[in-house]
């Protein structure tokens, strides 16, 4: 029997396999799947198996996922498709006989006003409908959502936002990867549904943070919900990208990306990364590079 993970193309899909293999879980047992498994090649070259998983092509999914005794399903990124995908694969998994579903969702979804929360709040109760045993990992905000912008804050002196004064529980991926592979891994945890969050901040403490960390003062910029989505646009980012990301922001002024859980801390055993580890990290591969 096998542990199905999707998405492992991506950065927290990618870290869960990887630490599945540091604890001791033997290669042959693991498959990573993803749409695109050239991307999946160095996984391959270390004997995990590979499969392709397509969650809106569902056809893919039934040979994907059998044989697997758990399976992590990572929320796939394309907004408008979340609930539609982790429904496909939902059902695929009970046809595949899977024991264990445990699903990546967002923080405090059952109550959250946030765009982003609609399909996680969707995907949860038809994952409790279904019948099958499964585990609730509510995701904070990645302290990566901040670190990589290291480099356009450091340009810019300037960290933008439409966060007013909320505080957000920001986690690391690496944290929350450890999160999953225990939930993969223990029966302890069937049936529950975690909130998962790391020390919170303002976003106007974590300029002072960067400020800080770089040596240099970095002011935070609040900025209308329109105005931040405008400038998300103006700096790259899909229409659709900006605009969700900047309703996160209205969401994280009003509480909903804040969590005064320890459950992280306990799921993974030791302290949570903070966000000046976070940036100290990141601030050192900047000038690595």
């Amino acid at each position: 029997m096998s542990t199905v993970i999707t998405g492992a193309s991506g950065h927290l899909g990618r870290l869960v396999v990887e630490q599945l293999l540091d604890a001791g879980t033997p290669a042959a047992q693991i498959v990573a799947t993803g749409r695109d498994t050239d991307k999946l090649t160095g996984l391959a070259e270390n004997g995990v198996t590979v499969r392709r998983a397509d969650f809106a092509d569902p056809s893919t999914l039934d040979a994907a996922f059998a044989g697997a005794d758990a399976l992590l399903l990572v929320s796939t990124t394309t907004v408008g498709e979340r609930f539609d995908n982790a429904r496909n694969a939902i059902d695929a998994a009970i046809r595949a006989g899977v024991s264990r579903i445990v699903y990546t969702s967002i923080l405090n979804a059952s109550t959250a006003r946030m765009a982003l929360a609609d399909a996680h709040r969707r995907t949860e109760q038809y994952l409790r409908d279904s019948g099958s045993a499964f585990v609730i990992l509510r995701n904070g905000w990645y302290l990566e959502n901040y670190t990589d912008q290291l480099p356009v804050i450091t340009q810019y002196q300037a960290l933008l936002g439409s966060a007013r004064d909320g505080r957000v529980s920001a986690a690391s991926r690496s944290d929350l990867a450890a999160a999953a592979v225990a939930a993969l891994s223990d029966d302890e945890h069937l049936g529950a549904t975690y909130e998962l969050g790391g020390a919170p901040f303002t976003l106007t403490e974590l300029a002072a943070t960067i400020s800080d960390v770089l040596g240099t003062r970095i002011a935070y910029q609040d900025m209308s919900v329109a105005d931040y989505t405008s400038a998300l646009t103006s700096a790259g980012v899909p229409a659709e990208m900006a605009a969700a990301v900047a309703d996160a922001d209205a969401g994280l002024a009003r509480g909903e990306l804040f969590t005064d859980s320890d459950a992280l801390a306990k799921l993974i055993g030791r302290p949570v990364t903070t966000a000046r580890e976070a940036l100290q990290v990141a601030r050192q591969a900047q000038v690595s590079r």
